[in-house]
């Protein structure tokens, strides 16, 4: 049996490995980034990560920005 952290690593993974590869741009806490280390960072930290879908002019998603979420 897989893991719940398994099951979502696996689906985040397959997720921006493919919009990756359509030439979507990933972004770490501002920084450019890779599917690997977003997958690594989001799963297996106890911190919450937060997507934020950056769009062009005709509304395509061009950027996918994860930022760190604090809780005050």
């Amino acid at each position: 049996m897989t893991s719940e952290k398994e099951t979502n690593s696996s689906l985040l993974k397959s997720q921006l490995e493919t919009l990756e590869k359509s030439g979507i741009k990933l972004y770490l806490n501002g920084l450019p980034s890779t599917t690997e280390y977003i997958v690594k960072k989001c799963v297996n930290e106890d911190t919450v990560y937060m997507p934020d879908y950056v769009t062009d002019e005709e509304g395509k998603v061009k950027e996918i920005r994860y930022d760190r979420i604090s809780f005050h």
